[in-house]
């Protein structure tokens, strides 16, 4: 397939797929493009994912970004999803250890530097693990803010070069919660103690009543994305 009729693909099944549940959307991607992975931060979104990737094709990679410094009941989620649904998530790691990276650009570099430590533990670790596959499937979802606004269920991602699946984009948080307790899906607890959003333990704070659902992600920067999505 050349690159104008890999474009003319997308552009279609974005359009088919607009006013079609995620499930639909997963069903196609799967074989459309066998050769695909869903990233998984073990959030809500993500959760929602596993499940019902796990219906759809339980044989399909599911990797995550293990930065090292995750909240424990991220890992614990992690721990319990594997177990419930008999899987082994893909481990990515940093190329540099916590104590490699703080000789190198020193102690707590998310304090000082948060954009290189994203791109050490998250955006390079990222790019190697998708060298492997054609396509990749998100968790993003527009109203989580403004840069995501404007994403495509299907999309092709310039940054690292192959097929982006989002296929609960059009999905609200309510939506994304009525599946959850629909179907008695595993989530961190994290959520119910005022963390709609969770990244790194250093760098996720909770979020007060009427803050961007995304405030606690790096509060104090001017930074709402690690870099993952363009």
């Amino acid at each position: 397939m050349n690159l104008f009729e890999k474009e003319e693909l997308i552009r279609q099944a974005a359009e088919d797929f607009e006013f079609q549940g995620p499930e639909a959307l997963l069903s196609w991607a799967v074989e459309r493009f066998p050769n695909i992975t869903l990233a998984c931060s073990f959030g809500a979104e993500d959760v929602v994912l596993v499940d019902m990737l796990q219906k759809i094709s339980p044989k399909t990679d599911i990797f995550y970004l293990d930065t090292n410094v995750h909240f424990r009941e991220t890992y614990e989620t992690r721990d319990r999803l594997q177990q419930h649904y008999g899987v082994e998530f893909v481990q990515v790691l940093p190329k540099l250890t916590l104590e490699e990276q703080a000789q190198q650009f020193g102690d707590e570099l998310w304090k000082n530097a948060p954009n290189q430590c994203c791109n050490i533990r998250k955006v390079d670790p990222l790019t190697d693990i998708l060298k492997n596959y054609d396509a990749w499937i998100t968790g993003i979802r527009r109203d989580q803010a403004p840069t995501r606004a404007n994403s495509k269920k299907v999309e092709y991602d310039v940054k690292f070069g192959l097929v982006k699946f989002n296929p609960l984009a059009g999905w609200t948080s309510e939506d994304v919660w009525n599946y959850i307790r629909s179907n008695n899906i595993i989530y961190n607890p994290l959520h119910d103690r005022n963390y709609p959003s969770i990244g790194c333990e250093h760098c996720t704070r909770p979020v007060a009543v009427g803050e961007d659902p995304r405030a606690g992600r790096w509060a104090g920067f001017e930074k709402t994305e690690c870099g993952l999505h363009k």
